[in-house]
């Protein structure tokens, strides 16, 4: 299970998305592999923030100093209110910013409707030594836009395809992609959205828009099961993780990145100068 000594099982293996996988299967407050508590998972973060944050510095200076090509590319989706803002904000904010890259995708703008669907996200690829961040991605080609007819059925399945074809060519390219998908249910939701109510400091949180989105959930559920059953591959494979419980679904994320990471070997790179001539230098400056 790697550096982390809080699993008590390796949860990625039962958060992935595999063959015969049915998204109404999950119990959205289960906590796979984690046997503590709230308390316990607090600090279960803070040890594997302290690792994240060693294996990042040694990708990101492995492309400093030595040209590796390799990056990381998280895919974040979900329903409103899973917690995705969360887990930029207390996940990604343990490692160094300057070598981590985070893309919003809204609403497309006129230039981008102009352009073929992956065009806006082509452009947002991190870059070599980089962690990437894609809070909500190209699926919101295939889901809000299937679910709300916004594309006609054969230009949806087109793109099926189309992602399967540029997130293969990504991790020909030395990315590393990890899809995820939090699982909140529906009784969940409704009492965050509630709590965005009535709380003036979250008011800007709320989009009446959620409760229309909140309404068509057997649509995107449908919606993301073929994406699973259309999209899951080897090199780009989806994780379904419970999210009704915000810190298992951030100490899990955390772990797949840490995984992802140590998967690659990081070590730091080697000087491409004289270490003891540049001791000279300093003590005779």
């Amino acid at each position: 299970m790697g550096l982390e000594t809080y699993w008590a099982t390796d949860p990625s293996e039962v958060l992935r998305v595999r063959q015969g996988f049915r998204l109404e299967d999950v119990d959205t407050r289960g906590t796979p592999g984690f046997e503590g508590n709230k308390s316990a998972a607090e600090g279960s973060l803070a040890e594997g923030a302290a690792i994240l944050a060693d294996l990042q510095e040694k990708l990101f200076a492995g492309n400093q100093m030595g040209d590796d090509p390799r990056r990381l590319l998280l895919v974040l989706q979900a329903m409103d209110t899973a917690g995705k803002g969360g887990i930029v904000k207390h996940v990604m904010s343990a490692v160094d910013p300057q070598g981590v890259q985070v893309a919003t995708f809204k609403k497309p703008t006129d230039e981008e409707l102009e352009h073929d669907f992956l065009w806006r996200i082509s452009k947002e690829v991190p870059d070599a030594g980089m962690i990437g961040v894609f809070d909500r991605s190209h699926y919101e080609d295939v889901l809000i836009a299937k679910v709300r007819e916004l594309a006609p059925p054969k230009e949806i399945e087109r793109r099926y395809d189309a992602i399967n074809e540029f997130e293969a060519e990504l991790a020909a390219s030395g990315t590393t992609i990890i899809k995820v998908m939090l699982h909140i249910s529906s009784d969940e939701q409704k009492e965050r959205l509630t709590d965005r109510l009535e709380r003036p400091d979250k008011h800007w949180k709320f989009n009446p828009g959620d409760i229309e989105e909140r309404m068509l959930a057997p649509k995107y559920q449908e919606a993301y099961q073929v994406v699973f059953d259309r999209t899951t591959t080897p090199h780009a494979p989806w994780y379904v993780i419970p999210a009704d419980r915000k810190w298992y679904a951030r100490l899990s994320v955390q772990h797949l990145l840490i995984e992802a990471l140590e998967a690659m070997r990081l070590d730091w790179p080697i000087a491409t100068f004289d270490i003891d001539e540049q001791k000279a230098r300093l003590a005779a400056s």
